[in-house]
């Protein structure tokens, strides 16, 4: 009876002969299963023994095959196997030796190069000492691995991990010994991956770990200044005869915007924004451009801020009191009894700021009661406010008729307070959370003089023919988003024309980009197109908006973590067992009194706006995850109306856990490459 052995792309297999032909052979595998194999990819004809065991002792016998030795053996040039069986064993070697001397080839191209058909040649020999080399390499990398993975299992982390921690979570080199050791070891611990690194050391604190994966991704090169000055305003600008304030909260320092009041009393009333004019001595392309293009938006989180700009660069244009500081200001004029806009003309010019107010200061003294002459107005600026808040109010209802139905603003803001430190948090601060309801009277008075400057700022580029940077939405419509371009388009969400953002430009870059190009139309009228830094169809202004949209989702999405952190850090330490909360959807909850969505077990059902209590079963600070369960029903749903899909959605992706792009499937052999793969993280 007669046998084969034969290659099947790579693979040697061998069976009983059933048919030969010059061209092809039919064999028959042990399995029964037939097959037809070309004559050119037999490689070994024989008798005896039967295939499976001239494939086992084969298998066997190769491995005792000294390479270095059957190197030394082969002869030079081309040759095939049964060559090095009869040089390497002896002349009389047999089937086994045969097929063992094809297999020990085969799985060495270190020393021999394949020539197809069983037909091989020698590696030069310096090949062969680098491949040794290599392989010893790989031999010793696989033991680090192991011993590295011992290490995390152990309870200790290797100095490498701690040092990629970061990038092996977050943005994995597959290929890295020290991603590999992390995955060998919770393959082998049974543990999951953030589990294994937290018990071994590696992380010590769930508010540096989050605040340090941040800087990580988004401040690599870290994030401090370098030395560079703030230049000089030298423009001989007309001093405004007015007396502006500002509204912001306490921590503020980059104060960009004020509104001053005129004409009380006369019938015509002046209404005027002025914005802190950093374009007048920024200029595009300046050290401190590249910085402010580089860093995009100031980064808030409570207790701390990464600012656009270095502070003494802030605090050379902010809008401080006591101080004419210049301004790009536009004025907007009122009949004093209907509001009727009569005209408006912007400026470039130095204001005098009288004075900063402060919402967390103001905001109960400054009421809408007081505001209407409904309880005492005593504090500064109390007329100037008063017809702010009157105009605010009709600015708000004539943007709700563009819109087709009003503002809601269902859900209140909240602010942060941090105590027990100065400085950088560490993350076991003391937490106060308060409600500031949305809509507040000083906020709608801010809100309102800046949607109308950055509306009709949009109108001015518009009309001189200059391009800004536009922030527009076609309708209200579920899924239609707010997007950003170089063209004037409607937004349907502020209900107005058209609406750019230039009243931070010492916070947010686009603001500073579009304040040189006002400053342009304002100087230069028809003309400005020509005079302005960025020209029509200018290339710089799409990669500005890629570059601000990126970065500021990013920046957003890290404040809500964060946010979220020193949220459950409240429970923690106020011992919360059980929170009021209402439902949204899939489980998912609404506390009614914090800044907080979660999953709670036994809401699955329950209809959107169900008031429900819920137990607090457990917080982990790492994954921002929060454990509960339904107590009871408190009462009917409540009303939702105005929350959009989109929002509830939003908010849903927030409370999801943190996600890792580092996958436990990836273990395979210790010391092999695994492809890259695309990261998962958040």
């Amino acid at each position: 009876m007669s046998y084969a052995l034969f290659d099947d792309a790579g693979k040697f297999l061998a069976g009983r002969v059933m048919s030969d032909t010059d061209a092809s052979m039919q064999i028959e595998l042990d399995s029964g299963k037939r097959v037809k194999v070309k004559s050119t990819n037999v490689l070994l004809r024989f008798d005896k023994p039967q295939p499976a065991e001239l494939m086992s002792r084969a298998q066997a016998l190769a491995g005792d095959i000294d390479l270095d030795l059957a190197w030394e053996f082969a002869p030079e040039g081309e040759f095939g196997f049964d060559d090095l069986a009869r040089d390497y064993f002896d002349a009389k070697a047999g089937p086994e030796q045969q097929a063992a001397a094809l297999f020990r080839l085969f799985e060495a191209p270190h020393y021999f190069r394949r020539a197809g058909k069983g037909r091989f040649k020698k590696a030069p020999e310096e090949i062969v000492k680098a491949a040794l080399l290599a392989l010893e390499r790989k031999k010793q990398l696989a033991a680090q691995i192991d011993g590295w993975a011992d290490e995390l299992i152990g309870g200790r982390c290797p100095a490498p991990v701690q040092e990629q921690l970061y990038r092996i979570l977050f943005k994995p080199d597959k290929n890295g010994p020290e991603y590999k050791a992390v995955v060998e070891a919770a393959r082998r611990a049974q543990r999951a991956p953030l589990e294994l690194l937290k018990s071994a050391g590696a992380i010590s604190s769930p508010y540096q770990f989050h605040w340090r994966r941040f800087l990580f991704e988004q401040f690599p090169k870290g994030t401090g200044f370098p030395a560079l000055a703030a230049p000089a305003i030298k423009d001989d600008l007309p001093r405004a005869d007015v007396q502006a304030f500002s509204i912001d909260d306490s921590q503020t320092t980059e104060i960009d915007d004020a509104l001053s009041v005129r004409g009380l009393g006369s019938g015509t009333v002046t209404f005027g924004v002025h914005i802190a004019a950093p374009g007048l001595a920024i200029t595009p392309d300046s050290p401190l451009d590249k910085l402010a293009r580089e860093r995009l938006s100031t980064v808030y989180m409570p207790g701390w801020k990464l600012t656009m700009l270095p502070d003494e660069v802030v605090q050379a244009y902010t809008l401080i009191e006591g101080r004419d500081c210049p301004a790009v200001s536009v004025y907007f004029s009122y009949d004093e009894a209907t509001l009727e806009l009569r005209g408006n003309e912007t400026r470039i010019e130095r204001v005098p700021i009288a004075a900063n107010l402060r919402h967390d200061q103001l905001d109960a003294v400054i009421t809408e009661a007081a505001l209407q002459g409904e309880a005492p107005a005593d504090y500064a600026f109390a007329p100037e406010l008063a017809f702010a808040f009157r105009l605010a109010r009709h600015l708000k209802a004539q943007r709700e008729v563009v819109r087709g139905k009003p503002e809601n603003f269902n859900r209140p803001d909240y602010n942060y307070r941090l105590s027990g430190s100065q400085g950088e948090p560490s993350g076991d601060e003391t937490v106060q959370i308060t409600e500031r309801r949305r809509g507040a009277p000083l906020d709608l008075i801010v809100s309102e003089a800046m949607i109308l400057a950055n509306s009709h700022w949009g109108g001015l580029l518009a009309d001189c023919g200059v391009p800004g940077i536009y922030r527009s939405q076609a309708s209200l419509a579920p899924g239609i988003k707010v997007r950003m371009g170089i063209k004037p388009a409607p937004h349907a969400g502020m209900g107005v024309a058209q609406y750019t953002w230039a009243t931070s430009p010492l916070r947010r870059y686009v603001d500073l980009v579009n304040q040189w190009q006002i400053v342009a139309a304002a100087r230069h009228g028809r003309t400005a197109a020509l005079a302005a830094p960025f020209k029509p169809k200018d290339a710089t202004l799409f990669s500005v908006i890629s570059s601000f949209d990126a970065a500021y989702s990013a920046y957003n999405d890290f404040q809500h973590g964060i946010e979220r952190y020193w949220a459950l850090r409240w429970l923690e330490q106020n011992a919360v067992a059980e929170l009021d909360a209402a439902a949204l959807k899939d489980g998912l909850v609404r506390a009614d009194t914090l800044p907080l969505v979660f999953k709670a077990l036994g809401c699955d059902a329950l209809p959107r706006g169900t008031h429900v209590r819920v137990r607090i079963t457990g917080i982990d600070l790492l994954t921002l995850d929060v454990h509960a369960t339904l107590v009871t029903r408190l009462d009917a749903p409540l009303p939702v109306a105005g929350e959009a899909e989109e929002d509830v959605d939003e908010e849903a992706e927030a409370a999801a856990p943190l996600a890792l792009a580092i996958d436990v499937a990836d273990a395979g052999s210790v010391g092999e490459p695994v492809a890259p793969a695309a990261d998962s993280a958040s």
